[in-house]
């Protein structure tokens, strides 16, 4: 198999933006109503077939394991370098950060959601942004909250998409996943945080969500379900001013 890396001419750790805008730049020379040529439709078949591979986070987890996993394998005394143990060994933030996203991509889900967990636990000033691009923490950030999610880790799962979601806020463009990110947060938000979690971590979690920009819809719905929480933990008079608020947004 051949080297897609090589073939769109990006680096091994390359993310997905540099990876489309190589893509695009391959195309351009390659595409036979561009050049005028059929002698380059061979290399313009490999090109469109490392962007399939590379473009698609599961088959370039694949391709990494099979193909390119030498690229970062060194000899030393002991055999070959083995980069999850190297990870795995090392206590620093962004080992572990890495190891996280590592086992994430390499099948190993449920250690990966357990490693977040205990250092979201262990470490408060633990994130995973600090140590990837945009584009990954965007990516596997998304994949880890889907894992979440399908374990039952709500809160958490929130915590982690609003570190994508402020992310992008941060940013002149949105992503083109964005959408995508947002609707599955509300989902999250509207179907599993209330009467799942207890009232204390709803109150958070809504009182987060009100800073994500849903507009004024979701909004009242958020202020509505605090009103609730609130009633619940006996604080009536915060309880009747979300109530109060929600009902000026709906």
């Amino acid at each position: 198999m051949k080297d897609f890396y090589k073939v769109l001419g990006v680096r091994q750790n390359a993310t997905l933006a540099e990876i489309k805008r190589a893509y695009r730049e391959k195309v351009k020379l390659l595409h036979p109503d561009s050049s005028g040529t059929q002698s380059h439709s061979a290399e313009f078949n490999d090109v469109v077939q490392a962007y399939r591979v590379l473009s698609d986070s599961r088959q370039r987890s694949i391709f990494d394991e099979s193909v390119i996993s030498n690229i970062f394998r060194k000899k030393n005394k002991s055999g070959e370098f083995n980069y999850y143990n190297w990870l795995s060994e090392r206590q620093d933030q962004e080992s572990r950060a890495k190891l996280i996203f590592y086992t994430l991509m390499h099948h190993k889900e449920d250690e990966a959601v357990a490693e977040f967990k205990r250092m979201q636990t262990n470490h408060a000033d633990f994130s995973l942004k600090k140590w990837f691009t945009r584009e990954d923490f965007m990516d596997y950030g998304y994949i880890l909250a889907e894992e979440l999610v399908i374990r039952g880790e709500y809160y958490d799962a929130i915590v982690l998409l609003e570190d994508i979601i402020k992310m992008e806020y941060s940013y002149e463009y949105f992503y083109i996943f964005f959408p995508e990110v947002m609707e599955f947060t509300l989902n999250i938000l509207k179907k599993n945080i209330d009467g799942v979690i207890s009232d204390e971590l709803a109150l958070d979690t809504y009182e987060r969500a009100l800073e994500l920009g849903f507009g004024k819809s979701a909004d009242s719905f958020f202020l509505k379900k605090m009103s609730e929480e609130y009633s619940r933990l006996g604080d009536y008079e915060t309880a009747q001013i979300c109530l109060k608020e929600s009902q000026k947004l709906a």
